[in-house]
């Protein structure tokens, strides 16, 4: 049996009918809003929930489980009152390029929101991640991440105080961290340690990042070493999963 869909990027396997045949019926109509969504394009209105419930013959909460999908795979967001088609999903290099590089590169502008800039002495975790002693001062700079001025992210960075002493006064917080190591202190990025894991906002987060709590979200939690292998920086940024992808390119492998 062919499926077609299958060959689209992304597609679920079989596109998404199991084994058995048998179709959840929200699943069906979350398939027949795709269809809708393809047709009327980026930005584009969406009907309401009562007119899309009569066309596809289904209840309102049907309707609104195959809706509530959409939103979270970042097909459909809110606007107001309404429900709009959404644009497609940033993608963002798992590489040491910054945020700034990644946004550009697809054509869209972006930002950053300072939330706070904090000085304070270096936990003993912290201190084993950056390689100094406990108690060291450290800079927390924590800042909303912007694409087109939707908020898009959150990203907190853990940097010691005497590589940057005059951070609070010397850098603008909606720049490129990065670009100010690179171009105002010579300072240059080697390698890092990387993990990715999905999770959800904590209430605070969610706020900030103007998303509902049960959104997914994409959590990198970053260790950066500069070009002579002294630790860095420590990185947690929180991006949201209907709005970001992240790529990267394989090589083989050694073994």
């Amino acid at each position: 049996m062919d499926y077609p869909n299958d060959q689209a990027p992304g597609a679920p396997i079989r596109a998404g009918v199991p084994e058995h045949g048998r179709i959840p019926k929200y699943y069906a109509v979350k398939t027949q809003v795709s269809a809708l969504i393809a047709e009327l394009g980026e930005g584009e209105l969406l009907p309401t929930e009562r007119d899309l419930a009569v066309r596809f013959g289904v209840s309102r909460e049907t309707l609104r489980q195959a809706l509530r999908e959409l939103l979270l795979e970042g097909r459909l967001r809110r606007m107001g009152r309404g429900t709009v088609v959404a644009g497609p999903k940033l993608e963002q290099p798992l590489s040491l390029a910054s945020y700034t590089e990644g946004v550009r590169r697809q054509g869209r502008r972006p930002g950053r929101t300072l939330i706070g800039l904090d000085r304070f002495p270096c936990s003993a975790k912290l201190a084993i991640d950056l390689g100094l002693e406990r108690g060291d001062p450290v800079w927390h700079l924590e800042r909303v991440l912007l694409a087109d001025d939707e908020r898009v992210g959150l990203e907190s960075t853990y940097v010691e105080v005497a590589r940057v002493p005059e951070l609070d006064t010397d850098f603008e917080p909606d720049s490129s961290f990065y670009g100010y190591l690179h171009d105002r202190l010579g300072i240059g990025f080697g390698d890092a340690d990387e993990r990715l894991e999905t999770v959800l906002a904590t209430p605070r987060e969610a706020l900030l990042i103007g998303t509902p709590p049960a959104l997914p979200m994409l959590l990198i939690h970053r260790v950066s070493r500069d070009t002579t292998g002294r630790p860095l920086e420590r990185v947690r940024s929180l991006y949201r999963g209907d709005r970001f992808s992240f790529t990267t390119r394989l090589g083989p492998s050694a073994g």
